[in-house]
């Protein structure tokens, strides 16, 4: 048995990697701020991969897929009867992931595609090789991302860099690939926020961050952007007729390489990063909502999941807190319009 010191020992470690949590989760720009959940029922809390359905058959598409989440969700993907196309930019890595996931899931049927995100031209060309190799999509799942670059960058076209990965390109490519999803009984798209989104604001007046770059503001905004897509997308599905399931999510904070690759381990979030590690979700913890909203029966479109823990970085799946802009319809559909008009890109009118 221990005795009082030591419990005192122990109840002190674990207030203060708490309190290190609590920091570090600040630093990222998350959340700890008021949101609300959506109205749809809230999901099973202990849903795991045993509870997902068979998706022998179906046809899904992860961008980001040769590490962290995206790596996770295409195994689980594969290993439950899928065709998986994993999108990236590093085919050696691509044919890494490939690999992994056949030595893991024995008659995997995983391939990779070339993309770069920042690249619109990329992006499109991607969308028509699927066109002409794929029957259908059936979920379109908005992974990849890149988070808090300390030096602003611009993409191929002329974005700042955040933006046009985590969110223009998987604009884009939702777009292009929407003729695709139609042909699916039942389509699903879902696009990866962060509970970042909660403290990110829309910078209309400089969605590229010209004037003042600030590396989690870029992040936090971009993030939101996605969750504000997500639900618009359901929106406009709904009006439109096309039969889109749109759902979003976020893995709470996961053990990934967004860290070592944004601002990098030897940073100030890198070096609280590291410390923290080992309380961290693993990435297959963090994989769950956004595999949850993938292929449920239950999950609904227009809702967003994540973990329901304390500020939601870990703990039981659920409905995620929603920012109020998130929300906000016309604030949405007026970056939509913004996002049309920067990209060159348009989804079909209602009807088509």
């Amino acid at each position: 048995m221990m005795n009082e010191q030591q419990m005192g020992n122990r109840r002190a470690a674990r207030a203060g990697w708490r309190n290190r949590l609590a920091a570090f989760g600040a630093l990222l720009g998350c959340a700890f701020a008021v949101g609300g959940a959506l109205a749809q029922g809230a999901p099973k809390p202990d849903w795991s991969l045993a509870d997902m359905p068979s998706q022998e058959g179906r046809v899904f598409l992860v961008t980001g897929g040769t590490s962290g989440m995206g790596f996770e969700d295409a195994k689980a993907l594969a290993a439950a009867g899928a065709r998986v196309v994993i999108a990236a930019r590093n085919p050696q890595r691509g044919q890494e992931a490939i690999d992994r996931i056949g030595q893991e899931v024995p008659g995997a049927k995983v391939q990779f595609e070339h993309v770069d995100l920042a690249d619109l031209s990329s992006v499109r060309a991607l969308s028509q090789r699927l066109s002409g190799t794929l029957p259908r999509l059936d979920g379109l799942i908005n992974n990849a991302a890149i988070m808090a670059t300390p030096a602003r960058g611009t993409s191929a076209d002329g974005f700042e860099m955040q933006f046009a990965t985590n969110y223009l390109g998987h604009f884009v490519l939702t777009a292009e690939l929407l003729p695709l999803l139609r042909k699916s009984d039942s389509p699903r798209v879902v696009t990866l926020s962060s509970v970042a989104a909660l403290r990110g604001r829309i910078n209309f007046g400089d969605l590229q961050f010209d004037q003042a770059y600030e590396p989690y503001a870029v992040y936090a905004q971009s993030k939101l952007a996605c969750l504000m897509f997500a639900l618009e997308l359901q929106r406009r599905s709904d009006g439109a007729g096309w039969g889109i399931q749109s759902l979003a999510a976020h893995p709470g904070i996961a053990v990934t390489e967004l860290v070592a690759r944004g601002p990098g381990l030897d940073s100030e979030q890198g070096r609280q990063w590291s410390a923290m590690r080992p309380n961290l979700q693993t990435a297959a913890q963090g994989a769950i909502p956004t595999l949850y909203a993938a292929t449920a029966a239950d999950a609904r479109g227009g809702s967003y999941y994540g973990p329901t823990g304390p500020n939601e970085v870990a703990g039981p799946l659920g409905l995620a807190s929603v920012p109020p802009l998130a929300s906000d319809a016309a604030a949405a559909a007026r970056l939509w319009a913004i996002t049309e008009e920067l990209t060159g890109t348009r989804f079909p009118a209602p009807g088509r």
